[in-house]
């Protein structure tokens, strides 16, 4: 993945434009397009019978209508789950999307942020499938895959190396924001922001990584990364944030 020099970060939309619709779903992240997002940021795991599902938790009690375990469930019954009703009446219907139908919708569009989400099951074939949709779709210049689990990435470089790999970091994890971090094969770091400092963006700009920050809200927050010349910035409302960055 290319990054192109800009005067402000680019904005990812966290969980699409999650602050304005229903988080994970396809509302949410063609509004992350309409507003002018740079990219999306989303969560993928396995259902029952292996489809990439994007959604949050491991289980869909606080996103939709049912309950249960992703994991347990087959595609056929998460997609009887209304995913908008909670969030209000407009998005009543709004059906769990699958990866596929995020690649077929904004694929080629905007940047894809995948979260890699299968720290429940480290060892299953999550990895494997997201790049072998990544490259029937031919994005691997617009994706980009995260997690928490440094095995993902591991796993990613093996596979196709051309598909770039950022290393999320919990909040306060001194170890993985540094030497530990280092061992495993990242392009992008993706720490709090809080954690964020002059020093790390300048020792991961010295390294050829980028610096990419989760999740951003505040104004004062966005105005402090800018300055630090972050390269990425993850929020819940992107035209809001650029309006901020923008100084509007």
């Amino acid at each position: 993945m290319e990054y192109e020099e800009k005067p402000f970060p680019l904005i990812y939309a966290h969980r699409g434009a999650s602050a304005l619709a229903p988080e994970n779903t396809l509302a949410a992240f063609l509004l992350a397009l309409q507003a002018g997002a740079d990219g999306i940021e989303l969560d993928v795991m396995l259902s029952r019978d292996k489809e990439l599902v994007v959604i949050h938790d491991s289980t869909v009690d606080r996103t939709t209508d049912g309950t249960g375990k992703v994991a347990k469930m087959p595609l056929a019954a998460l997609r009887e789950l209304d995913a908008g009703a909670h969030f209000g009446e407009a998005f009543r219907g709004e059906k769990l999307p699958t990866l596929t139908e995020v690649f077929e919708t904004v694929g080629g569009k905007m940047r894809i942020n995948v979260e890699l989400k299968n720290y429940a099951h480290p060892m299953d074939d999550l990895t494997r499938r997201v790049i072998a949709l990544a490259e029937r779709f031919q994005l691997e210049d617009s994706v980009l895959l995260s997690s928490f689990n440094p095995i993902n990435l591991s796993k990613a470089r093996r596979q196709n190396p051309k598909i770039c790999r950022g290393l999320l970091v919990s909040p306060g994890d001194r170890r993985m924001l540094g030497g530990v971090g280092r061992l495993f094969p990242y392009d992008a770091l993706h720490p709090y922001y809080e954690d964020v400092t002059p020093e790390m963006a300048a020792d991961l700009r010295a390294r050829g990584k980028q610096l990419n920050t989760w999740t951003v809200n505040e104004p004062q927050a966005l105005l402090r990364l800018r300055a630090i010349g972050v390269d990425g910035i993850i929020c819940n409302n992107p035209a809001a944030a650029r309006a901020v960055l923008e100084g509007r």
